[in-house]
């Protein structure tokens, strides 16, 4: 009887010893897991003090972006950034985003110099952004212009009439909340939409005139919505030059900085955290049934950009 109860406080040890050593193992593996995380993703770049060229992509539909501006913001007091490129590749989005964004650019511009660096499209406020800085590099293929703004706005009258829904409204003047996809848009409505759509479009013109080596007649025969390819944008001077990251680089180096510094990538501060972090989240919330992924799936089709208040500077909204 004594050997069945030592043999049942043995096992009782052993399973203790085994629990004891997988927590362990568990333990170890998560801090070696963060570990690897922290050197892929590297130090937060706000510590970086040693002289590098900042790299900042602005990509997909622009809105007013106050994490992006205050990125900006950071890299412009920055000592250790000695130059700033700024990856391109989006199809536009609001007029008062493009512009917070341009100005930005244009501060840090002010005191160190700053390359644009075209990927696949630079159009609409993707180039308003471009022409802030001193020199655009764009690839061969690169979708580059269609300089302009517009507002659309649908007419569902025809389908109220259908189910038989009426709008009835009471306003202050003629004028207030239209044009309205409820209402058939008026001449007079039209008209004034017409003025907001033409006194952004002067100040777009008058953007790409102060930046671009043109004169304002010039770029009015140019911004008439057309899209260029690269080498059509380098023939028209709306871009410098043909190439990428290296020949930015090069820019760079002929501005006085040492192209054999390191280029760091200034991330949103979202995209840091563990590896695999956001890709986890997204499939614990397929797995649970929670929204957010179904919304970030909205989002990369583009649904985002149905729903952009203001005027719009952006290439097939």
């Amino acid at each position: 009887m004594a050997t069945r109860a030592d043999d049942l406080i043995d096992r009782r040890r052993l399973r203790r010893k085994l629990t004891f050593w997988r927590v362990a193992a568990i333990a170890v593996a998560a801090v070696a897991i963060g570990a690897f995380a922290y050197w892929v993703a590297g130090a937060d770049y706000r510590q970086v003090t040693t002289s590098h060229i900042a790299k900042v992509k602005i990509e997909g539909t622009i809105t007013e972006d106050d994490e992006l501006l205050d990125r900006l913001e950071e890299i412009r007091k920055s000592a250790a950034v000695k130059g700033v490129i700024l990856s391109i590749d989006s199809p536009g989005g609001t007029t008062a985003g493009g512009e917070a964004i341009y100005e930005a650019v244009r501060q840090i511009a002010a005191e160190k110099p700053v390359v644009a660096q075209v990927g696949t499209l630079a159009a609409s406020a993707g180039y308003m952004i471009a022409s802030a800085t001193d020199h655009i590099v764009a690839r061969q293929s690169s979708i580059v212009g269609s300089i302009g703004v517009l507002i659309q706005f649908p007419d569902i009258t025809g389908l109220m009439d259908k189910i038989g829904v009426k709008l009835e409204e009471v306003k202050s003047s003629p004028l207030k909340a239209e044009p309205s996809p409820f209402n058939v848009t008026t001449e007079e409505e039209r008209a004034m939409v017409r003025r907001l759509i033409l006194d952004s479009y002067d100040w777009f013109v008058g953007i790409v005139d102060e930046r671009r080596p043109l004169d304002r007649q010039q770029v009015l025969a140019l911004a008439d919505g057309s899209i260029f390819t690269g080498r059509q944008a380098v023939q028209n001077k709306l871009v410098d030059s043909l190439g990428g990251e290296k020949e930015a680089i090069a820019w760079l180096q002929s501005k006085g900085v040492d192209a054999e510094l390191k280029v760091i990538e200034w991330k949103a501060e979202s995209s840091g955290g563990l590896l695999f972090a956001e890709s986890f989240t997204r499939q614990v919330a397929r797995w649970l049934g929670v929204g957010d992924y179904s919304a970030d799936l909205i989002r990369e089709l583009g649904g985002d950009r149905i729903f952009l208040d203001g005027l719009v500077s952006l290439w097939q909204p």
